[in-house]
């Protein structure tokens, strides 16, 4: 299966029309088509309807391998890239957003660092493909168990934090003065829907365990990245949020209320390309003292 005519498949069945892709890929309408016939000899079957332009089951089949197949051969391209260039004296650093917290902010560089934050399914995919030397991605665990991370390319995973956390809600809430609060005792609360600044909600309900859709309903969602606003709009009354100790304790008139049961932390890790390889598998330029720097054991009680 040739991967330039996939991609253009995935860009026509994206755009649900040959003039669109033909303009974002660059090629004439005429080339698109012959790109979609080709793919379509090859595979021996219809993948697209044309009036209207809509993928058929068998392209819609073909549309759930066809991004972890174009995301390995971009991983694969860029990972081989960096046989041959020198190093760089910049960093570029991608990070979900509850990942940057203070000693992460403080470890980094001084000088020459592009800081982007991600949502944290796209912080994996960002480093494979080369658009960052590391990646900083955060999630609930189990106390020192790594992160489930998605497999799209060979990657390195170190662990940097781990952090309690805590319901955030509101000063005057009956559950404020609470030693600890267990989630199954908040599956009927109002919850703030946060999936960039916060966890999903389905990811509660499945800790949970609970029917597939049953409570944590959503009061309001927030569709911003700032665990801050967050923090304050919990200490407003709009809804109870999951948040890391270190995010729950920022909102004035909040009530940062540590979670007891089930035992879960928050835990960030930093990705470099390499997954372990013995000659080069290794952050090279101002990336080896950013990892150094984060992946170092701190002392107890710093």
């Amino acid at each position: 299966m040739d991967p330039h005519l996939l991609r253009t498949y995935v860009t026509v069945a994206r755009l649900a029309s040959f003039s669109e892709a033909a303009r974002v890929l660059g090629y004439t309408q005429s080339a698109v088509s012959q790109h979609i016939a080709a793919l379509e000899t090859d595979l021996g079957m219809p993948l697209l309807t044309r009036r209207p332009v809509a993928a058929t089951p068998a392209g819609e089949r073909l549309l759930e391998h066809a991004g972890s197949l174009l995301l390995r051969l971009d991983a694969a391209r860029a990972d081989l890239a960096r046989f041959a260039a020198a190093p760089r004296g910049t960093l570029t650093l991608v990070a979900s957003p509850l990942a940057l917290h203070p000693r992460v902010l403080a470890a980094l560089p001084a000088t020459g660092v592009t800081l982007r934050t991600l949502p944290r399914d796209e912080v994996p995919a960002a480093v494979a493909v080369g658009a960052a030397d590391l990646g900083l991605v955060d999630g609930l665990a189990a106390p020192s168990d790594p992160l489930r991370l998605p497999d799209v390319a060979p990657l390195t995973a170190r662990a940097v934090a781990e952090e309690p956390l805590a319901v955030v809600l509101p000063a005057g809430h009956p559950l404020a003065g609470r030693p600890g609060l267990r989630l199954a005792d908040l599956v009927d609360a109002r919850w703030l829907d946060a999936p960039g600044a916060g966890f999903p909600l389905d990811r509660l309900r499945a800790l949970h365990g609970g029917p597939a859709g049953h409570g944590f309903r959503a009061a309001l969602r927030y569709e911003g990245t700032d665990a801050r606003t967050l923090a304050a709009l919990a200490a407003a009354g709009h809804g109870l949020v999951l948040l890391p100790r270190s995010a729950a304790a920022e909102a004035p008139g909040a009530v940062a209320v540590p979670l007891a049961a089930p035992r879960l932390v928050h835990r960030t890790e930093l990705l470099h390309p390499g997954g372990g390889h013995p000659t080069h598998g290794e952050p090279v330029g101002p990336a080896t003292e950013l990892t150094r720097r984060l992946t170092t054991p701190r002392p107890p009680g710093r």
